[in-house]
């Protein structure tokens, strides 16, 4: 089983881990409008998933407004935050920060999402949420960047993530050529 940190002391990760080179699974979460975002397939644009425990805390919101500011610098891609804040509660971040240049995903139903990356924290005092991770998944639908951080209170690698997020959109139709 996959483990990280939380202010030092390990938990245990649950769900099925995937890695760099893996077929994204194709889960879908809930929008602040209620709508469904998929995650993962063939949708012809590369997608930064990055996954939080709850937008409710500062280095989460410190990160989600980094990835809102630095998305819009890659052409072709979409950046989609994961967690399991209610939908209500991430439109109302996005709102109140001026966050406009990336998607928020609830996992909240069935905690799909982080149940099919192996991202639910499953011991400790966060038991039940996503831990922080980053994934990075190409226009046709190979993970091609993962990263879960090794303290939960810490931010993740932007500029690796953000680079293997140009490195994903630069390809062409099957994502093995440049």
């Amino acid at each position: 089983m996959a483990t990280t940190k939380l202010k030092g002391n390990e938990v245990t990760l649950s769900g099925t881990d995937v890695n760099v080179g893996d077929i994204a699974p194709v889960v879908t979460v809930v929008a602040g409008d209620l709508s469904d975002v998929q995650i993962g397939g063939q949708n012809g644009k590369a997608q930064i998933v990055v996954v939080v425990p709850s937008l409710d805390t500062a280095v989460c919101a410190a990160e989600t407004r980094k990835f809102n500011e630095e998305a819009a610098k890659v052409d072709n891609a979409e950046v989609i935050v994961v967690s399991m804040d209610l939908p209500f509660a991430m439109k109302r971040f996005c709102t109140t920060e001026g966050i406009e240049n990336l998607k928020v995903g609830s996992d909240f139903r069935a905690k799909a999402f982080a149940k099919s990356y192996g991202v639910l924290i499953s011991s400790g005092a966060l038991a039940g949420v996503a831990c922080r991770a980053v994934f990075v998944i190409n226009a046709s639908g190979k993970i091609t960047y993962k990263e879960i951080c090794p303290e939960i209170t810490e931010e993740p690698n932007y500029e690796a993530a953000l680079n293997a997020a140009k490195d994903a959109t630069s390809t062409s139709c099957c994502g093995t050529c440049h």
